[in-house]
């Protein structure tokens, strides 16, 4: 996806939020986007979803399907939330039961299935935002654009969320997020981009994140004679090790997503330890 000389305003003469902003976004990355409170990063991921159009400039190659979970959910509307996530599932172009099967999933996975016949003015901030996260996921994005949406999730929903982007990733998907507090995520990203003065630079090296410091996961793991571990998440590393097996490390926030890659391979992989101290290797 490219931006080309990209700007926009707050309203039709407000001031400039974006200005000129050139960018392109490969594909299979993670992307955080980061500034000061009112400095343009809902601006820039409405943009980059399609939920709003530039002022001036381009957009072209984005990718498709894309999901997007904005910062606020739109709770007022008069729909329960499996009748809303099975309306989104047809916009994105799913049939009727599919939309219905995956919505029904989603919410399972979040810990929401109890509330599918809600609501969603009754939803609780914290459902309601599973709500929103279960509406992007349900055609499988090619492109997947989170803003703040770890916000009001409680832990094993955001741990999900992490696991789901980083899975994203690893399938070839482009994730671009916002959260003042991405925790192991952070850690994984690729590219740090940094709005100020209405544009967009890429920084040096990854942002600080909570959880920095947290030693990396650390998998052994065998596969067939000469095989390349399958697709991994954004971040991660791998070596060979003694005996023909390989060692991969990981961030944290990341883990059960390598595992899981591992373990649903088409080539049968072997898993022969899982550490959290780096550089050991397990029995086996």
């Amino acid at each position: 996806m490219r931006l080309s000389r990209v700007s926009r305003r707050r309203g039709a003469r407000g001031p400039w939020v974006l200005r000129e902003v050139d960018l392109e976004v490969t594909a299979g990355s993670l992307v955080r986007v980061t500034g000061a409170n009112g400095a343009g990063k809902t601006t820039l991921l409405r943009l980059l979803a399609g939920v709003d159009a530039p002022d001036a400039g381009r957009i072209v190659d984005r990718p498709r399907p894309t999901g997007f979970v904005p910062e606020h959910f739109p709770a007022e509307l008069p729909l329960t939330a499996l009748g809303y996530l099975g309306h989104l599932g047809r916009v994105h172009g799913l049939r009727g039961a599919v939309a219905r099967e995956r919505a029904e999933r989603w919410l399972e996975r979040l810990g929401a299935a109890g509330y599918g016949r809600t609501p969603l003015a009754e939803l609780s901030k914290g459902t309601a935002r599973k709500v929103a996260v279960a509406q992007a996921l349900l055609a499988d994005p090619a492109l997947l654009v989170l803003d703040e949406a770890w916000s009001g999730l409680d832990r094993e929903a955001r741990a999900l969320l992490d696991s789901v982007a980083a899975e994203r990733v690893a399938a070839g998907a482009t994730v671009v997020f916002v959260d003042h507090a991405p925790r192991g995520l952070g850690s994984a990203v690729d590219r740090v981009l940094r709005i100020a003065d209405t544009r967009v630079a890429e920084e040096e090296g990854p942002a600080p994140a909570d959880g920095v410091g947290q030693p990396p996961v650390t998998v052994i793991a065998e596969g067939p004679p000469g095989a390349a571990p399958p697709p991994l998440p954004a971040g991660v590393r791998w070596v060979p090790a003694p005996r023909g097996r390989v060692r991969i490390t990981a961030p944290p926030a990341v883990s059960d997503a390598v595992l899981r890659s591992l373990l649903t391979a088409g080539a049968r992989w072997h898993v022969h330890a899982v550490s959290p101290p780096a550089g050991r290797e397990g029995p086996g």
